[in-house]
């Protein structure tokens, strides 16, 4: 392997495990999803709907922000979760029958909204202390647009696949902030349905 983009690729296919990667030294896993260079984005899904653009990471972040909302919201509260915790749950109502396993950033014991990373399942498998939270409203997403087919617009409703997204199916969502930064189109998106 002369890279940590190559190795990723030989476990997300199941041929090495993330134990043995050299520099891996037994901590906790990061998120290994296949790699999928520029050739993966063609700008339709597998079943051939376009989206304008994807949602990828922040620099130094494993994947994009998801945003959700337990159905309910007093859990945030009871459970007393805070950044770094990690949940499970799937997001029912949009349409995705995918479990995921997210890393909590921020939690409002409030309102009950909940922020991470999706971080794959290894993390809780790991972590006996994982928090399952059954069902939860994927709320939205925010990260770094990369504009395949058109730049975000706000206060549109704009099909975006989000990047790393294990069934690789276009989404659709308002586009509610934009920002343009250094390092590209800041966007977040709410309203989730996935097409």
């Amino acid at each position: 392997m002369n890279s940590c983009e190559s190795f990723a690729t030989v476990i997300a296919i199941g041929e090495k495990l993330l134990r043995e990667c050299p520099y891996y030294a037994g901590q906790q896993p990061q998120t290994v999803s296949p790699v999928c260079d520029s050739g993966c984005y063609t700008g339709t899904d597998v079943t051939e709907t376009p989206y304008d653009f994807i949602i990828t990471a922040f620099e130094g972040e494993p994947s994009a922000r998801k945003i959700i909302l337990p159905f309910r919201s007093d859990l945030v509260e009871r459970l007393n979760i805070s950044f770094g915790d990690i949940v499970t749950g799937r997001p029912t109502g949009a349409g995705c029958p995918v479990q995921h396993v997210i890393r909590v950033i921020e939690a409002d014991p409030v309102s009950g909204l909940i922020t991470g990373h999706v971080v794959g399942p290894a993390f809780a498998r790991i972590n006996c202390d994982a928090i399952d939270l059954g069902h939860y409203h994927m709320i939205g997403f925010e990260g770094v647009a990369n504009v395949v087919r058109k730049e975000p617009e706000f206060g549109c409703r704009m099909p975006f696949l989000p990047a790393l997204c294990m069934m690789h199916r276009t989404h659709t969502g308002l586009v509610n902030m934009i920002m343009h930064k250094s390092y590209g189109i800041h966007v977040r998106v709410e309203g989730i349905v996935i097409l």
